[in-house]
């Protein structure tokens, strides 16, 4: 995995990053539809949790408040679905394909 720089750009964080890495196949994705790690990020960061269910989403919340880990589903322009996992002790956030899980 590859780190990734500038993790705090989002202007209403949430919660703490920690350290921030994506995978070969995460980054390839965002090459290929021409978007950046940033994009997903400050999104996961607000606490926009991308493509998940009522259900997930609101146990995110929790996981929020209790400081469980936190995982967001996105999908890219050309529908290659990334996940973004933090950490529960907020040292560490991956940028993913659920393939690589």
């Amino acid at each position: 995995m590859q780190p990734h720089t500038n993790t705090q750009a989002a202007g209403a964080a949430r919660f703490a990053l920690g350290q921030t890495v994506i995978t070969p196949g995460a980054q390839e994705a965002l090459q290929t539809a021409g978007q950046t790690a940033i994009e997903f990020l400050r999104r996961h960061l607000a606490g926009d949790w991308g493509d998940l269910s009522e259900d997930d989403s609101r146990e995110n919340e929790l996981s929020l408040e209790q400081g469980f880990r936190l995982l967001s589903r996105y999908e890219t322009a050309k529908g290659e679905r990334l996940w973004i996992i933090t950490e529960a002790d907020r040292s560490a956030t991956t940028i993913l394909l659920p393939s690589e899980y």
